[in-house]
């Protein structure tokens, strides 16, 4: 019996260390060498302090921001530990009375928009922390950001058509726009005094 488990003994050790240890050690330090700034959260800096990450959606509700989508993440949502969707079902009367209340929300914020509202300005993401917005949804905020700074509407346009990303190799995803990084681009560019 001990012929047998002595080789077994050793083997576990042995690909616990291998796979344990060294694998992820490897892979740790490659990551920290070739992709640092993926690696450690894509985090976005400002004056040297770390306002947040480009990968996370964060609230932002004053009129001069572009505002993100709604979060179903943890009781306030954009709580980053509570990542999630709310798994309302379109027949869900909670559902349909937070959309109608976010629609509300919308309108009331931008006054001046007539159109159809984007559905990602009322409803959540599977996440909840989505950090982008369809092109759409910015174009429906414009006037609004641009009232709020008393900048012209056209620089405003040109400032989102600046940030758009396009389509994943060109047919994947949708034009969208990362709200934190607009944001803080709005703030250097046409800073509210």
């Amino acid at each position: 019996m001990t012929q047998q488990l002595l080789p077994a003994v050793r083997a576990t050790f042995l690909l616990t260390v291998l796979t344990g240890l060294v694998y992820p050690g490897v892979v740790t330090g490659l990551c920290q060498i070739l992709f640092s700034d993926k690696a450690n959260g894509s985090l976005v800096k400002k004056d040297g302090q770390i306002v947040g990450s480009v990968l996370i959606g964060q609230n932002f509700s004053r009129a001069e921001y572009f505002h993100p989508r709604p979060s179903a993440a943890g009781v306030n949502g954009y709580d980053p530990t509570a990542s999630g969707g709310s798994n309302l079902g379109p027949t869900s009367q909670k559902l349909y009375d937070r959309v109608k209340a976010s629609a509300d929300e919308f309108r009331k914020e931008n006054p001046t928009f007539a159109g159809p509202i984007p559905s990602d300005a009322v409803t959540a993401s599977a996440s909840g922390l989505d950090p982008e917005i369809s092109a759409a949804n910015a174009e429906a905020q414009i006037a609004r950001v641009s009232a709020a700074r008393g900048v012209k509407k056209e620089e405003i346009e040109r400032l989102v058509a600046s940030e758009t990303k396009q389509r994943e190799l060109g047919l994947l995803g949708e034009p969208r726009i990362n709200v934190l990084e607009v944001n803080l681009t709005l703030d250097r560019l046409f800073p509210k005094h």
